[in-house]
């Protein structure tokens, strides 16, 4: 939740693991207030997955109000895997 009225900056990371070699296709993106996709803050990685493991990262600038709140969401389509909570982060600054 956003303490005080200002320009934010948003992070995240998506590790997305699937159990064989294959192709799949996974997206993320941050939500204000529980609804409104934040612009800038959509992305989405597809093809083989060699090592297994395919890493989606996202970064964006907003201005909130206070107690705006911001959420990671994450899905995906294809193939059988998840997201390795171990290597997924989300992190946010006020600079301005």
């Amino acid at each position: 939740m956003a303490p005080v009225d200002g320009t934010y900056l948003f992070g995240a990371t998506l590790l997305y693991k699937v159990n064989a070699s294959t192709s799949a296709r996974m997206s993320g993106r941050l939500v204000l207030n529980g609804t409104t996709e934040i612009r800038g803050s959509v992305g989405e990685i597809s093809g083989a997955h060699v090592s297994e493991a395919t890493a989606l990262w996202l970064q964006t600038m907003v201005e909130l109000q206070a107690g705006d709140t911001v959420e990671l969401q994450g899905y995906f389509r294809v193939a059988d895997g998840y997201f390795a909570a171990d290597h997924t982060s989300f992190w946010g600054a006020k600079v301005g």
